[in-house]
């Protein structure tokens, strides 16, 4: 009789979708949970193949620390190594402030972990310097999602609410290739008579199986989502009824889409008036629409404004705040909704809290016992952060994340990085920026512990451990344990993750984020729990809070409970396209690797399937430049030159390229990205620059 399965999730993005873990002779096989909601069993090759990463082959299994003699990382035990690192952060802080010591999270970390990270940072380390990459994820449509609603959750609805609307707008997605088993409710979509319609400047495979495909400019995803509201006003498609009842603002959102005629738009996006007719025909001949957003409108300079056109539209049209319609966000990294709710952002506290809320420093600094006035104040955010390296910032510790790679201006931040007088980093593998550590502790994988993460939808899941790690690996919260006590607190950051979850409940709790009623139990009985999820207990005669699926059907989060239009209008990118940089880039991801690839790229199944980096561009641009199939082309931005093979082909834009950013070396895209900040989210500008191409043969200037 074989082992029974244990029941977890994939440690990759944001479906957290269901797996079995079954162990077997030197690991773990995965198998089908057929039974939880997400997925439903289905699993994309990354998933299917995550055990790989957990071998002692590819990933690190002992403490290493950089030798004062020969330079080299070399290994030791871990008790010299936690004393080193502390030693470091110690000296850091005492001879320049508690702010020379900067803490860099993860989109990928647990619930427990985020938290206890954020704590360490503000109560050991007395540092407003934390932040997470996750900020390069969502937070643009995080901060709209604020400003028109009063509260960021990725989705306000669950997934299985997708198949049964009537039309979905998809802008600047792919999950044909970021998160194949979503795939399926859009295929449910289109199988129950609704209507898909992609927004994205490449014709992808999502795009592929679209009823309509608007294949816009890189950067202008706002001037189209204006021109169609534009559109809805001129049709007198609007509904009055839900503006007048629960909305505020709309004269001034009103004007600012009336300016947005559709010729203007034409000339601005490329999109033809008759597609832009036709796109408002189905979204509002429909009985109920979504509009979906991902990383292409969110990652620019104007992320935040371009989110906010588009729930404009949305709560124009009444496709807010009642069953099977509204706004949502897809959202990428594994645990980047939780991550950031408890406490890994420069302004954020547990439960979502504002760190600048003298309500919620009091409420956090109790739990903590801790002085509310000995909290740090916010401080900057990621690419801030990063860019301050070897300035102010003397020393880093580093927990689940390879900026090295993923960072915009990718060799400015290596160089910044290398700046450091010290550098810790934890992580599964020896990624590139662990590979510049002065110290590197090795920490559990997703199999090897449990802990909760927060799904896309707001459902709150649970990880459970199915095997041991190797003998010389310990976890992030032993990891900060042993460096909290060396620092003077023995009490208050405890190894246990459901002893962590319980103080993560309390500080949630009565926030915008309340995980207070949730429990390991629950969401092992439900199949997660959605949050908001208050401790009914608490209060009096009720059971049980039952989670909240479903968001802002009552009210809206704000103080008056109605949803706010943000005027907004059109603005270039920070950087268009000149002579001397006559084409955009546009970066994204590619099915078989994952973020940085730091370990999808060590499996070889998904490396024989995507090997590595490539320039996309179309057969005109081609033929103009020279340049064939397969060849090696370099792309040149303002901040450096990344050279990739030619991949030639008609499903994107002639005036544009558009290169994966999974890989290190000579075919970094993000050697070329710009930093440009959403001046709201502070997101960098990833999905768009100017650039030029030519044969790799040519020498650059």
């Amino acid at each position: 009789m074989s082992t029974p399965a244990i029941d977890t999730h994939c440690p990759y993005c944001a479906l957290q979708c269901g797996m079995g873990l079954r162990p077997s002779e030197g690991g773990v096989e995965v198998v089908e949970w057929a039974d939880f909601p997400v997925n439903r069993g289905a699993l994309c090759g990354k998933g299917r193949t995550a055990p790989e990463v957990l071998s002692s082959r590819v990933r690190l299994t002992g403490p290493l620390i950089r030798s004062r003699t020969t330079g080299r990382l070399e290994p030791a035990g871990w008790e010299e190594a936690l004393d080193r690192v502390a030693e470091r952060l110690v000296r850091a802080r005492a001879g320049h402030g508690p702010d020379a010591v900067g803490v860099f999270g993860g989109g990928g970390l647990t619930n427990e972990k985020a938290y206890a990270l954020g704590k360490f940072a503000r109560v050991v380390l007395r540092t407003s310097q934390i932040d997470y990459n996750g900020r390069f994820c969502m937070s643009s449509a995080a901060a709209a999602h604020q400003r028109a609603f009063g509260l960021d959750r990725g989705l306000p609805f669950p997934l299985e609410d997708i198949p049964r609307t009537g039309c979905v707008i998809l802008v600047g997605s792919n999950p044909a290739e970021t998160m194949p088993p979503a795939l399926r409710y859009f295929t449910r979509l289109r199988e129950n008579g609704g209507k898909l319609i992609v927004v994205d400047p490449r014709r992808t495979r999502t795009a592929e199986q679209a009823d309509l495909h608007l294949q816009p400019r890189p950067g202008t995803d706002l001037a189209l989502a204006l021109g169609l509201l534009h559109l809805v006003v001129a049709d007198g498609l609007l509904d009055e009824g839900f503006i007048a009842g629960r909305t505020t603002g709309w004269e001034n959102a009103r004007s600012a889409a009336i300016s947005h005629w559709p010729e203007l738009v034409e000339r601005i996006t490329g999109v033809p008036v008759p597609q832009l007719r036709e796109a408002v025909a189905m979204f509002c001949g429909a009985p109920d629409s979504m509009v979906l957003t991902a990383r292409g409108p969110e990652q620019q300079s104007k992320g935040t404004d371009t989110v906010s056109a588009w729930i404009n539209l949305c709560l124009a049209t009444g496709r807010a705040g009642r069953p099977l319609s509204g706004y949502g966000c897809l959202t990428g990294q594994g645990n980047g909704q939780g991550g950031r709710e408890h406490g890994q952002k420069a302004d954020q506290l547990p439960g979502y809290r504002k760190l600048d809320d003298p309500a919620a420093r009091a409420h956090v600094a109790g739990v903590w016992g801790v002085d509310a006035d000995d909290l740090p104040a916010p401080g900057r955010s990621a690419y801030e952060l990063l860019d301050a390296l070897g300035g102010d910032v003397k020393a880093l510790l580093l927990m689940g994340s390879n900026p090295v790679v993923s960072a915009p201006r990718a060799a400015h931040i290596t160089e910044r990085i290398a700046s450091l007088d010290f550098l810790a980093v934890c992580d599964v593998v020896l990624s590139e920026t662990a590979a510049m550590a002065d110290v590197v502790l090795p920490v559990t994988q997703w199999a090897e512990e449990t802990g909760t993460t927060t799904n896309l939808e707001g459902r709150v899941l649970l990880r459970r451990k199915a095997i041991d790690p190797p003998p010389g690996v310990r976890s992030d919260l032993e990891v900060l344990h042993g460096l909290a006590a060396r620092l003077g607190w023995e009490k208050g950051f405890p190894t246990d993750p459901e002893e962590v979850f319980d103080e993560l409940r309390r500080a949630s709790a009565g926030g915008p984020a309340d995980y207070s009623g949730i429990t390991y139990e629950r969401i092992t009985a439900e199949d997660g729990v959605f949050w908001p999820c208050p401790d009914a207990s608490a209060g009096a005669g009720a059971g049980a809070h039952p989670g909240t699926p479903r968001l802002f059907l009552d009210r809206f989060a704000t103080p008056d409970g109605r949803a706010r239009f943000i005027p907004v209008l059109h603005r270039p990118s920070a950087e268009e396209p000149d002579a001397d940089y006559p084409l955009y880039l546009t970066t994204g991801r590619v099915l078989a690797q994952y973020q940085s690839g730091a370990q999808t790229r060590r499996v070889p199944e998904l490396n024989a399937t995507a090997p590595g980096p490539y320039v996309q561009l179309h057969p005109r641009l081609a033929d103009l430049l020279g340049i064939a199939d397969g060849e090696p082309v370099a792309v040149t931005s303002r901040r450096g030159r990344a050279v990739a093979p030619a991949l030639i082909s008609r499903a994107i834009r002639a005036d544009t390229v558009f290169m994966p950013f999974h890989w290190a070396g000579e075919g970094r895209a993000n050697t070329l990205t710009n930093p440009a900040l959403d001046p709201t989210s502070r997101m960098p500008e990833f999905k768009v620059c100017a650039v030029r191409v030519e044969a790799a043969g040519h020498s650059p200037e």
